[in-house]
Formats: structure tokens, C-alpha cells, sequence
């Protein structure tokens, strides 16, 4: 079959999302990397070629893998963070390579919930399933109630004001992505990890303000997005990444997805 000319042409045109312009439509999607070796969610050299690369390769924007906002929102101890000034420094000069290559760059910031503390999946860890022990470098987890995922171990359900810790922690992350040079935030709502954990009928259980109807299960990723936009510079994009389905009778479904993107859009 030919090709369709159609297609290349409009893939390739410039966009602009509110004041930010990219030279074409082509995005790196998010990808762990788990090559954090020695020091907690520091980028290294390999975070530098592996974006880097991507940039000078055309796309016209770049995504970084999840970005934990705290130490214990990490999904596996090999994986990237904003939480501090080293991590800031590091992810500068990725920023600054990535645009003087003709690309953007965009964070997306992340806290895995009751997923974190896994491990990596590298040819060494294979062997390795389940959550990483406390001995091992690992720590404790959080969700929304203390349901466990499969084959990990049970979380800790979130008070409230650890709730309001979270917020905080996504805000924090915010400032210093603007820091550290970042074109656009994208937020983590996705792939079974904390919000997502408190967006599905399946895990949230709770019967608070955060939980019940679809409005309480929602109310967190309200949260976070109203004060992250807040605190993100209002001409660069805030993107918001979500899984639409479950895929499993009872749980987060489409139709409650466009419920949480019309609210994420007022």
C-alpha cells in the first residue's frame, strides 16, 4: 500500500500549545529508564544521551520518564526525581542540550502510590519480583487504603494531611521544573500509580471526602492540577496524562474520564 501524503505533512507541521511552539507533532512518550545507578533520582549521563538524542533527532517535543516528586514516589529505587537541588542541576543540562537541539522538553511528575518501592526492570533484577524490602534500599508504600497490588506488598492508606502532603509535594516539583528549565509539566494520573489509585472504584475504597461517589474519587487529581496550573508559569502548557479505562467491569471507565477532563478543563 502507499504511502498516504496526506499524513506526513500535518505530522510535521509546527504546533503550539497556549504560548509554547514546537516545530513539529512528534512526542517522545515517557519511558523509565531505571539507570539511576548512585545517587537517588539523580538524571545521568545516560538520562542526557538517551533525551538528548531524541531532541537533536527531530522530535518535536520530549518527555522525560516518571519524575518522582518525593523519595517514596519512586516506582523503583533506579528511577529519576525533582524533589531537591542536585536532582534540579542535573535535569539543567538536560533541558538546556534538548532545546539547543530545536526540541522541548516537558517533566512529567509522578508518585507511583502502592507501585513504588519495585524493582527495576533490568537484566540483573529479573530474578526479582515484588516490592523491594527496607534492607534493600526499599521503603514503605501509600495508596489511598491499604489494599496491595498483586504480587506486592500492602500500602499505607493516606491521611488526610499526608493527602495535603502530596499536593504539596507536586507543587514543590512544579517550581523546580520551572528551575530546571522545563518547557511544559505533564502530570502522572495514569497506569495504576497514586491518583489513578484514587481515581478507580476498584481501589478506592475510602469512604471520606476523597472517596465515595465520582466527585470524591476525583477530588485529588482536581487538586493537584488546579495547584500545580497555580503555580506554573500561565503561557507554558500543563498537560495531563490519564489511563481512560480499566479495562475491568466496575472500575474506571470512559465515561468517567471525560467527567475528570471537563473538570480539568475549568
Amino acid at each position: 500500500m502507499a504511502p498516504d501524503p496526506s499524513v506526513a505533512p500535518a505530522l510535521l507541521a509546527p504546533a503550539q500549545l497556549r504560548r509554547l511552539e514546537m516545530r513539529n507533532r512528534i512526542w517522545l512518550a515517557p519511558m523509565c529508564q531505571y539507570m539511576v545507578e548512585e545517587r537517588d533520582g539523580v538524571p545521568t549521563d545516560w538520562h542526557l544521551v538517551h533525551l538528548g538524542a531524541r531532541a537533536a533527532g527531530g522530535f518535536g517535543m520530549i518527555v522525560t520518564e516518571a519524575t518522582a516528586i518525593s523519595p517514596e514516589g519512586r516506582i523503583s529505587p533506579q528511577d529519576t526525581g525533582l524533589w531537591n537541588r542536585e536532582q534540579t542541576e542535573a535535569w539543567q543540562r538536560i533541558t538546556s542540550f534538548c532545546q539547543a537541539q530545536g526540541a522541548r522538553i516537558a517533566v512529567q511528575l509522578a508518585h507511583a502510590g502502592r507501585k513504588a518501592s519495585t524493582w527495576p526492570a533490568l537484566p540483573r533484577y529479573r530474578a526479582r519480583r515484588g516490592t523491594v524490602p527496607e534492607f534493600a534500599a526499599g521503603w514503605r508504600t501509600v495508596g489511598p487504603t491499604p489494599e496491595p497490588f498483586p504480587g506486592l506488598d500492602a500500602p499505607d492508606a493516606l491521611g488526610k494531611e499526608e493527602i495535603a502532603g502530596v499536593v504539596a509535594d507536586f507543587v514543590a516539583a512544579t517550581g523546580r521544573a520551572e528551575e530546571a528549565g522545563f518547557d511544559a509539566v505533564e502530570l502522572h494520573f495514569a497506569h495504576g500509580y497514586l491518583v489513578h489509585e484514587f481515581l478507580s472504584p476498584l481501589v478506592n475504597t475510602r469512604t471520606d471526602e476523597y472517596g465515595g461517589d465520582g466527585p470524591g474519587r476525583r477530588r485529588l487529581a482536581r487538586e493537584i492540577a488546579a495547584a500545580v496550573r497555580e503555580a506554573w508559569p500561565a503561557d507554558r502548557p500543563l498537560i495531563v496524562r490519564i489511563s481512560a479505562t480499566d479495562w475491568i467491569d466496575g472500575g474506571w471507565d470512559i465515561t468517567q474520564s471525560v467527567e475528570l477532563a471537563r473538570e480539568l478543563e475549568e
